[in-house]
């Protein structure tokens, strides 16, 4: 199975220079809670943001490149990351950004994990646009607003309708 998560503001924005353009620590959670245990994907600009493999995860790079640390398995192509999640259909497969990726991947993915968050920012990275009338909505959860988490913000699960 493959998924996409991410958090994006009002406008579809999820990218500022590389990073996220807003500090949001229950999203942080809610990404560590989702991915732990699966495999997470990224390309390279994603994965360099996190500056390290996230513990807990297989982390996938997809990249012609060949200079990333150990625990990382480097795939090469779009073509060939297809072919190992379709070989092992059990299991998730997280693509974690960035939009080039998630571009090249819309066509093939099964569930959506979107944070909402109800504000504006500046960036320079936008979520690829999405046909939300092939999936359905199967949660949405208002995310905690505290002194730490100062912007409204919503988790919602969306899955692929049968095709």
């Amino acid at each position: 199975m493959l998924s996409f998560i991410w958090a994006e503001d009002a406008k579809g924005l999820i990218g500022a220079s590389g990073q996220l353009p807003w500090h949001l620590p229950d999203d942080m959670h809610y990404f560590k809670r989702t991915t732990m245990g699966n495999t997470i994907i990224s390309g390279s600009r994603t994965f360099r943001s996190y500056n390290r493999p996230l513990p807990g995860r297989e982390n996938i790079v997809v990249s012609s490149q060949k200079n990333f640390p150990d625990g990382v398995q480097v795939i090469s192509s779009i073509e060939k990351l297809c072919d190992l999640i379709e070989q092992h259909a059990d299991k998730e497969y997280i693509v974690t950004g960035g939009a080039n990726l998630f571009s090249q991947l819309l066509s093939r993915v099964d569930r959506l994990y979107r944070t909402k968050i109800n504000a504006e920012f500046d960036g320079d990275t936008y979520m690829p646009p999405i046909d939300y009338s092939l999936f359905d909505k199967v949660k949405s959860i208002p995310g905690v607003v505290d002194e730490k988490n100062k912007y409204p913000h919503t988790f919602e699960v969306f899955e692929r309708k049968d095709h």
